[in-house]
Order: C-alpha cells, then structure tokens, then sequence
C-alpha cells in the first residue's frame, strides 16, 4: 500500500513542478539543490529572497543563470 501512495505522491510533486515552470513560478527546491550541490560556500536565499530575486531578473530582462 505504500509503494503505490508514495508513487502518486512522486507523480503530484512532479505534476506541481512542471505547472509552475509552464506558468513561469521559479522552482526553489531546485535551486537549493543546485546551489548544494555546484555551489556549497554560497548562502542559500530564503524562499522569500528567492521570488523576488527571480521576478526581478525575469521582468528586468536578464537572463540571471550562473552555469
């Protein structure tokens, strides 16, 4: 019974991502992934700092990527 909660669980995660990168929402998770795992001696942004920072480089028109 757990094998199949935590598929649909996986799948809902994965759903709620794709949504939010069609609709343009950063993915925070995947930015503190990323930051851990290239970029561990750099601070990790609250989830608030984040947004902001993100909404700024998407309306300023720069591009904002460091790899």
């Amino acid at each position: 019974m757990a094998t199949w909660v935590e598929a649909l669980r996986r799948g809902w995660r994965q759903a709620v991502r794709m949504a939010r990168l069609m609709i343009g929402v950063p993915d925070y998770e995947a930015y503190v992934a990323h930051l851990r795992a290239h970029h561990p001696e750099r601070p990790v942004m609250t989830y608030e700092e984040f947004f902001d920072e993100r909404m700024a480089a998407r309306y300023r028109g720069g591009g904002g990527r460091c790899c």
